[in-house]
């Protein structure tokens, strides 16, 4: 079920930006594109850039499946995920920064469904669709991938089974008690600590193997990762 709603997801992910990019040359030729100023700006723009860490991360969870890959299936499959997410992302705000004037820009969790009916009439059912999928594969694998860290740092104490109960409870709760934005904040901030600390155990092992130029590079991953914890704003902030 992961595997197909990833596959539908992709697929309109690829349909929405074709769309655009016909919408976004359509406007330039009529030389209608959009310039906007920013609105935000200096430090608070970049601890908004903190605050959406979470936009683009969350592919660990190959690191769980070494019964299945070996390592360096897995890491290159990790690499492959961040960089295509990275670029997706990219090339979505490229192409609707300059074709939405500030007037049409609401604010809201729903906000871009709407945007897209301007784009084409059947964007905004295809959006539904992939939120929907995108959210099942997300839960399912980033609960997979919970439940694995939690009984490996266990030592198996905790078995995945009861993590994934724990892990649920808690995403309720969360859900019930916060907004969308809010959860987002709270997610980056909590996926940079455990990136900082992930860079962190990595500079220790590569000062140990004395390898000083990584240990700084990874040393200073682990500073800004602190950073985005002690400093990344929500976005309606």
């Amino acid at each position: 079920m992961e595997y197909v709603t990833v596959s539908v997801k992709l697929a309109i992910i690829a349909a929405l930006l074709t769309g655009l990019a016909v919408f976004f040359a359509a406007r330039a030729g009529e030389g209608a594109l959009v310039l906007t100023p920013p609105q935000v700006t200096g430090i608070g723009a970049l601890t908004l850039v903190m605050g959406l860490l979470v936009t683009v991360q969350g592919f660990e969870t190959a690191r769980y499946l070494g019964q299945s890959y070996d390592v360096p299936t897995r890491i290159r499959s990790m690499k492959w995920s961040q960089w295509l997410s990275a670029a997706i992302y990219m090339v979505y705000i490229l192409l609707l920064a300059y074709v939405f004037r500030p007037d049409q820009l609401a604010f809201s969790e729903t906000a871009i469904v709407d945007m897209m009916a301007i784009v084409a009439p059947a964007l905004p059912l295809l959006l539904v669709a992939a939120a929907l999928a995108a959210q099942f594969s997300a839960a399912v694998a980033d609960t997979s991938g919970s439940g694995g860290l939690l009984s490996e740092l266990s030592r198996g104490r905790l078995m995945p089974r009861t993590a994934y109960a724990l892990l649920t409870l808690v995403g309720l709760a969360l859900t019930w008690a916060a907004d969308v934005f809010e959860i987002i904040s709270y997610a980056s901030r909590a996926f940079a600590g455990y990136y900082a600390l992930q860079a962190a155990l990595a500079a220790i092992g590569a000062r140990r193997d004395g390898d000083g130029a990584r240990a700084t590079g990874f040393a200073l991953l682990a500073t800004f990762g602190l950073g985005i914890v002690l400093s990344g704003q929500a976005v309606e902030g």
